[in-house]
């Protein structure tokens, strides 16, 4: 029970780690570039999970609610105050580590395999979406705490609080399994990855925590209308 989460979290932790002792000695322009093929990458997978689903229309009609709801909620800020409230308690002179802490949370769980790993490894013992899923996160977090510093690190806590939650209440959560589910949170799902790319590449500002609500919308919508 929970392996994957665990094996997740600790792979965030470590590839922070590393990318924090890397990041004292890499050339600015290293970064820089470590972000930019990072941030073409999440592109890349964010376009390919929308691309491929069935319910494109849907994700974006959920994507609208819940870019409302988020607005409304104020979802973006108070994950910001959170970081802050992180970095005071912390006394992290790191003057990126709200950036850090949201833009790797957000990355790590906007994913459909967030959903899809936590319950097979909660209903079926099953951790192997989860073990690749670490892999990737763990790549990620070498390029993004290289540039960002140590908030990604600290991301870790909601990996394990989120992921670990979606696991223990696997058994009530069987429904997330259907289909119709998988593919309208992954289309979903895709956006919002596409949206934390825009924001790595830094071509714009997209208010991804605030769309967030979208993947509660692509739940209910997918059981309304499958």
């Amino acid at each position: 029970m929970m392996i994957g989460t665990l094996v997740n979290t600790g792979a965030v932790v470590a590839g922070s780690a590393i990318g924090l002792a890397a990041g004292t000695r890499l050339p600015e322009r290293i970064k820089i570039v470590l972000m930019q093929a990072l941030g073409l990458a999440v592109v890349a997978i964010g376009l390919r999970m929308a691309l491929e689903a069935q319910h494109t229309l849907l994700a974006i009609g959920c994507l609208l609610l819940g870019g409302v709801t988020g607005e409304l909620l104020r979802i973006e800020q108070r994950l910001d105050n959170l970081a802050e409230t992180l970095s005071r308690t912390l006394r992290s002179n790191s003057s990126r580590f709200v950036e850090g802490f949201v833009t790797a949370t957000l990355l790590y769980l906007t994913g459909a395999m967030t959903i899809v790993g936590s319950i097979q490894d909660g209903t079926i013992g099953d951790p192997s979406v989860l073990l690749v899923k670490s892999l990737l996160d763990g790549v990620a977090s070498v390029a993004l705490a290289s540039s960002l510093g140590v908030g990604v690190m600290f991301s870790a806590l909601p990996v394990l609080l989120v992921q670990g939650g979606i696991t223990l209440l696997a058994a009530q959560l069987a429904f997330l399994s259907q289909p119709a589910v998988l593919d309208t949170v992954n289309a979903t799902g895709g956006l919002l990855i596409l949206g934390i790319g825009i924001n790595l590449l830094e071509i714009g500002r997209i208010h991804v925590g605030n769309l967030l609500p979208a993947l509660l919308y692509a739940i209910v919508g997918a059981l309304l209308f499958p």
